[in-house]
C-alpha cells in the first residue's frame, strides 16, 4: 500500500481521515470517511478503541484505509449500515 489517504473499494471511496495529537506517545487517531457510489458521505468513523491511537502517521494511515475497507464488505455482504 503506498501512503495514499485514499481508495477505491467495491465502487466506494475510502479516505483516511487522521487527527494527530501532539505530546503523546501514540498521537496518531486514524479514523476513515466512506463515500458510496450515490455520492453519500459518511461522517468520521474512528477506528475501534483498542487500535484508534498509533504512533506512527504512516500505519495510521493504513489502518484506517484498512478498516474502511472491513467497513465496505460488512455493509455490502451483511447489510450494515455505513455510519
Amino acid at each position: 500500500m503506498n501512503a495514499s489517504n485514499h481508495c477505491t473499494y467495491r465502487d466506494h471511496v475510502i479516505t483516511a481521515h487522521l487527527i494527530e495529537h501532539p505530546g503523546i506517545p501514540t498521537p496518531w487517531a486514524g479514523g476513515v470517511h466512506i463515500t458510496a457510489p450515490d455520492g453519500h458521505r459518511t461522517r468520521r468513523i474512528p477506528l475501534p478503541a483498542d487500535a484508534a491511537f498509533l504512533a506512527e502517521e504512516d500505519s495510521a494511515r493504513r489502518a484506517s484505509i484498512a478498516h474502511g475497507r472491513w467497513l465496505v464488505d460488512r455493509s455490502l455482504d451483511q447489510g450494515m449500515h455505513l455510519g
